[in-house]
């Protein structure tokens, strides 16, 4: 059993003609993911549970009763997508309890806390929205009920979608102690400076906006220019005016997109009537996403030949990781000799929700010209193996109660005061 042919393997569900995947949540190849990582959690002493919104843990319980340190990532992946981002970070974490879990049957560790590898549903929001929603459930941020509602855009809901390929579950989410994950970084600064981990220390600030344009439906051809609402012409100009406020600050201080467009009725003759989007904006300074954020709406309230609502608006907020967890990587890392540096995520993963919880860890390797969300998306092998030792010897030091005894004290006194 290797790390890097059991990559393969799960690299081959979903897998695009140009080295990629399309796997995205709940889909069948996301199943056969799934039911592969259950049998790899079968084979190797782990025990597979679900939750009621397809969140799937592989654990081993060392110390009964006691809370569980928490390692893993996401399998889904975006269409047409890299096969490193998330996948990687969920079987290096499969990997890394292995080999702990051999640690402490030879003695060599002694277990504090319990070990579960997790696989979280839907990280990247792309056919179900928003996005970090089985962390997000985990964390109290979501209700269960309201996410199994949630419908794609064929009008598939969660629940069924989790139904039709085994797992929607009913098992109950494990107390978590603390909270690890490696991933590959999304961006160019590990590979240009050669260092080999970055540790997370704090997140970009993000704003997500829901936005539908509303205009009226006519003839292209019979309609004078002067009594068109068109809708496409007004969200064209609210597409342009997010890219035009990243060149209202200082380079890379700011980043806009709008990386979901629909159009009705999409009739070559017919004069939109109605446009849906999505934008993204995000800074690494809070108040410089709050100037961004008013002069959008201020952009979006000059529009006056058709009708723009903000169906809604949410905020990420930039806040830290826990100093305790940067300090143990960081010890982890000088005694294993692996190069390292702090630096902030840029991207949203489901550590970020968890810090909001229990102390958390967050670890990068690199990515070869920064390239993700794409089929082009590369980690070197040598990258990706320095990362599960990384991430081997921080779980660890974790699990032997290196941080988290805070928050199982804070677990104990609530599980006596419920009794």
């Amino acid at each position: 059993m290797t790390f890097l042919d059991d990559f393969a393997t799960l690299s081959s569900f979903g897998a695009t003609a140009n080295g990629g995947v399309h796997r995205e949540a709940a889909t069948a190849d996301d199943g056969r993911a799934r039911w592969f990582l259950a049998d790899w959690f079968d084979r190797n002493g782990l025990t597979t549970t679900v939750d009621a919104v397809g969140n799937m843990y592989g654990s081993i319980e060392f110390v009964p009763g006691a809370p569980y340190v928490l390692v893993g990532s996401h399998l889904d992946s975006q269409p047409t997508a890299g096969k490193y981002d998330g996948a990687y970070g969920v079987l290096a974490a499969a990997h890394a309890a292995y080999q702990v879990i051999e640690c402490v049957e030879r003695g060599s560790v002694t277990p504090q806390f319990n070990l579960a590898v997790v696989n979280w549903f839907n990280e990247e929001g792309s056919r179900f929205s928003p996005s970090l929603m089985g962390s997000g459930v985990f964390i109290g941020k979501f209700d269960a009920d309201d996410i199994l509602k949630v419908t794609d855009r064929g009008g598939i809901t969660v629940r069924d979608a989790l139904s039709d390929i085994g797992f929607h579950g009913e098992d109950q989410q494990l107390d978590a102690v603390s909270y690890t994950e490696i991933h590959i970084e999304q961006g160019p600064i590990l590979e240009q400076e050669g260092t080999t981990i970055g540790i997370v220390t704090a997140n970009w600030a993000a704003r997500k906006y829901s936005i539908t344009v509303h205009g009226e439906q006519s003839h292209t051809g019979a309609t004078h220019m002067a009594l068109r609402h068109d809708a496409l012409v007004g969200a064209s100009k609210i597409v342009l005016a997010a890219r035009e406020l990243t060149t209202q600050f200082p380079d890379g201080l700011l980043l806009a997109s709008v990386g979901q467009f629909d159009v009705e009725p999409n009739s070559p003759i017919v004069v939109p009537s109605k446009v849906t989007m999505a934008i993204d904006v995000r800074s690494s300074d809070p108040d410089v996403l709050e100037q961004a954020h008013d002069m959008l709406l201020a952009a979006i309230a000059q529009e006056t030949e058709v009708h723009v609502s903000i169906d809604s608006s949410a905020l990420r907020p930039s806040t830290s990781y826990q100093s305790e967890g940067v300090e143990l990587a960081e010890e982890a890392a000088k005694d294993l000799g692996l190069s390292y540096r702090r630096m902030l995520t840029m991207a949203g993963h489901d550590s970020v929700n968890l810090k909001d919880i229990v102390p958390t860890v967050m670890l990068f390797v690199p990515s070869v010209d920064g390239i993700s969300h794409s089929e082009k998306e590369l980690t070197r092998d040598s990258d990706l193996l320095d990362g599960v030792t990384m991430l081997t010897e921080t779980v660890a030091r974790m699990v032997r109660g290196d941080i988290g005894v805070a928050k199982a004290t804070e677990l104990t006194s609530a599980g006596s005061r419920q009794r």
